[in-house]
């Protein structure tokens, strides 16, 4: 099957005797849940047509006084950090604002494909720089506590974007000004409460939900707040961590912690890690 996705191919080959896809839906956005509350639109910035100047730019201000993205390769991530700020719907500059870089869609050519040990997997037809923009996690946005009944699915996404500023589980904490800390006081006991949001690509997703998880990934996960500011729900977008060729299989860390997740029975789920990496932890959890 062939999805044209923002005018860029994006191949799947589903086969047809795979059970594990039927009923599957792609969407190409965040989908939300009827109980879910979207916070409202940010103010934005007062640049017109592209912001150039940090220092005149209330967005850039948001992120250190500087932007995120170098406009080489229609806008790369200079480095992971904590939280992305990019422009939003009340922003004064346009859609080719290199400040709207995770907004511009899929820009390389996806493939999914079968494995013999890891199930579905993504690669891309074409080479991919370092820092470039892969794809967003895209599914159904629901509250945490409305999936924990269902421990088979294995395409949950917590969206613990405060858990990685604050290091906290294997979480490596992100160095790095963030210039609202507000969102560094926000509730204090997440190491009890843990992540308010979740996205849920079970049945209804995009092409993230196929990326394998790596003990040693070529991509990394960034959290990005572009319409609203409340970090429990920022977007959940994937970037190159290193230049990768084409054909190669793109894969990020799951960040689960070992005996972490645990079973209907009560007793600790464990599951074989294949990822082949020389540091492999031999287990995904």
């Amino acid at each position: 099957m062939i999805y044209d996705c923002d005018d860029v191919l994006l191949i799947l080959f589903i086969y047809c005797e795979c059970d594990d896809m039927a009923g599957y839906k792609y969407i190409k956005s965040i989908k939300v849940s009827k109980n879910v509350v979207v916070p409202g639109s940010a103010s934005g910035c007062n640049c017109k047509g592209s912001c150039v100047d940090p220092r005149n730019c209330a967005c850039a201000r948001l992120n250190g006084s500087d932007f995120p993205y170098v406009h080489r390769d229609g806008g790369r991530l200079i480095e992971p950090k904590a939280v992305v700020f990019e422009c939003g719907p009340n922003c004064g500059c346009g859609s080719g604002c290199v400040n709207r870089t995770s907004q511009k869609g899929l820009r390389y050519r996806l493939e999914v494909f079968r494995t013999p040990k890891k199930g579905w997997a993504v690669r891309s037809w074409d080479y991919i720089p370092s820092g470039a923009l892969v794809c967003e996690y895209i599914g159904i946005l629901k509250k945490t506590d409305d999936v924990d009944s269902n421990p088979e699915n294995n395409y949950i996404f917590d969206i613990d974007c405060l858990q990685t500023m604050k290091g906290i589980g294997r979480r490596e904490r992100r160095v790095g000004e963030v210039a609202m800390p507000s969102l560094l006081d926000k509730d204090d006991d997440d190491k009890d409460s843990g992540p308010e949001f979740c996205i849920d690509a079970g049945s209804t997703g995009n092409v993230a939900r196929f990326i394998n998880h790596s003990c040693q990934p070529n991509l990394f996960v960034q959290c990005v707040l572009s319409v609203h500011h409340d970090i429990t729900q920022a977007r959940v977008i994937l970037f190159a961590a290193d230049n990768i060729p084409p054909l190669k299989e793109l894969t990020y860390d799951y960040g689960y912690e070992l005996d972490s997740v645990m079973g209907p029975d009560g007793k600790v789920k464990k599951l074989a890690c294949y990822c082949g990496a020389p540091d492999c932890r031999q287990r995904l959890f």
